[in-house]
């Protein structure tokens, strides 16, 4: 099984999701703002396969969970995906910049992101 921490606040997406990577091949705990997020992190010691972001979210964005997850264990990072609305030129590159590793466009195309999410995990 597959550790998932999907932060999202938009309450519809952990459903699309789920529907899209659905247990018992992948186990998706959701974090609804970046305070949630970096809680579940730390509690569940940063035991995740892979990270789904989105970028604008309340308390802390999906750049400040981006830099927490690739500066915790930098020999084994996790892999993270960043999902946003916000698909301008400068968001990306910083989203490079710190490390992303791939960077989806809502609305989310299903099979774009199961192939992008296994790519991820075969690398891990």
């Amino acid at each position: 099984m597959n550790r998932i921490l999907l932060v999202e606040d938009d309450e519809v997406m952990p459903k699309i999701i789920a529907r899209i990577l659905p247990e018992p091949e992948y186990q998706v705990d959701v974090a609804v703002n970046g305070k949630e997020a970096m809680q579940k992190l730390e509690d569940n010691n940063y035991q995740y396969d892979l990270v789904i972001t989105d970028i604008m979210m309340p308390y802390a964005n999906g750049f400040e969970i981006l830099s927490k997850v690739k500066t915790h264990d930098q020999e084994h990072p996790i892999p993270v995906i960043i999902v946003s609305n916000a698909g301008n030129e400068d968001m990306i590159m910083e989203g490079f910049k710190l490390g992303v590793d791939d960077f989806l466009k809502k609305p989310i195309i299903p099979a774009e992101l199961i192939i992008r999410v296994k790519r991820l995990l075969m690398k891990k």
